[in-house]
């Protein structure tokens, strides 16, 4: 039997309600799901305040109860678009399908030939790292967006109270 394996990407800044529906519902498709964790070398800013093993440690907590056997792999940028499909593939388990809804992954991944699924999304007003991490910043209850696993890794890394220093102005 063939096994099938997809690669759904995103920031994960941090790992909400949003990232855990999608990738449950990719993975009652699929035999294994590679989790690409974008733009990885970038922390301790307003939009991208986790370090990738932060985001790591965010997913697999999340998913231990769920039924997905995954890998997440942490992913540099690469500032140039026509090899970012070739640097995934060489960074990431092999895999037939993508799943992603950004307009520029889908359009990258399709001139590779590769395969690609739209996932439906859940909410995404509601579920969006920008929301989460606006909710955090403004002291409302940011909670309810993300899985209880990712609160209690926000809680342990300090993350809200380094979200608020990061995103602050220089002292005058």
């Amino acid at each position: 039997m063939h096994m099938r394996r997809a690669f759904y990407i995103g920031r994960f800044q941090p790992f909400h309600i949003g990232h855990y529906s999608t990738i449950c519902t990719i993975a009652k498709e699929v035999d294994e799901l590679v989790i690409g964790i974008g733009s990885a070398q970038k922390s301790h800013d307003p939009e991208n305040p986790f370090t990738a093993g932060e985001r790591v440690m965010m997913i697999r907590h999340a998913l231990e109860d769920a039924d997905v056997k995954h890998y997440a792999i942490p992913i540099e940028d690469l500032q140039r678009n026509a090899v970012w499909v070739s640097h995934i593939i060489s960074m990431s388990p092999p895999f037939s399908v993508v799943y992603s809804n950004n307009p520029l992954v889908i359009q990258l991944f399709r001139e590779a030939n590769v395969n690609v699924r739209q996932p439906p999304m859940f909410n995404r007003k509601g579920y969006s790292g920008t929301e989460v991490r606006k909710k955090m910043l403004e002291g409302d209850e940011w909670r309810q967006l993300v899985p209880t696993a990712v609160a209690d890794v926000i809680d342990e890394i300090g993350g809200v109270t380094r979200l608020r220093n990061v995103s602050m102005r220089d002292m005058e």
